[in-house]
């Protein structure tokens, strides 16, 4: 009985020993156990994308997304003309629709340049992101691209805005005296951002509380060790 004993405690001892050791060479290593750190941030932050794009590059994806959705760019809050055609809730909230449908467009051009990324970054902290927070890998890679998104978006903005035949849209495109059709793009790509990079986190986020929902092995197994 005394060596049943003895047995189970050391066994027990041996595994959290053998645990303690797993983990504290995370610390200084970007794989254990056959899995990569690196390569899982990136199957991380690809998936993450991929079904923020899915989401806001599909009808009304901005609008109807509770993160996403964005109001009127501060252009259209200037200009007494713009100002009183604001007064109406309908009008105001007709537009603000229109420009979230635009920045479906935008999304469009923003995707492959965050996936492209991500297959080629190099990743100096695979194990510090993938310890993080519930949106750290986003914001990190956020961090990398800087305004990258918005000069991508901004082309394919400016023919939505120029291409679009929403009447509302072009009445207060016309009620903002000296304004042209980029800076309008450029406005609705600064807001576009925020929001895409939201949705992104908000994957992200889901996807390390339920890593099971992504059927990726070495991705669960990372998040699980971690």
């Amino acid at each position: 009985m005394q060596t049943t004993t003895r047995t189970s405690i050391g066994r027990r001892g041996f595994l959290v020993g053998a645990g303690a050791t797993g983990v504290a060479a995370l610390s200084g290593c970007t794989t254990f156990g056959g899995f990569s750190m690196t390569e899982a941030i990136k199957r991380l932050l690809t998936l993450s994308a991929q079904n923020a794009f899915s989401r806001l590059t599909a009808p009304g994806g901005f609008w109807d997304s509770e993160v996403a959705r964005f109001d009127l760019p501060e252009l259209f809050r200037g200009g007494s003309t713009l100002q009183s055609l604001l007064t109406s809730t309908l009008f105001r909230n007709q537009l603000q629709r229109q420009l979230n449908i635009v920045a479906e467009k935008g999304a469009e051009r923003a995707a492959p340049l965050v996936l492209d990324t991500v297959r080629n970054i190099s990743i100096p902290d695979a194990v510090g992101l993938l310890r993080g927070g519930p949106t750290a890998a986003t914001s990190w890679l956020r961090g990398q691209m800087g305004t990258a998104l918005i000069n991508a978006m901004v082309p394919g903005l400016s023919d939505a805005v120029r291409l679009s035949g929403d009447q509302t849209l072009n009445r207060a495109i016309t009620a903002l005296s000296g304004i042209d059709i980029g800076s309008v793009a450029q406005a609705v790509a600064s807001r576009a951002d925020n929001s895409i990079w939201s949705q992104i986190g908000v994957e992200e986020s889901a996807i390390r509380s339920n890593p099971q929902s992504t059927n990726d092995a070495l991705l669960i197994a990372a998040l699980k060790i971690l």
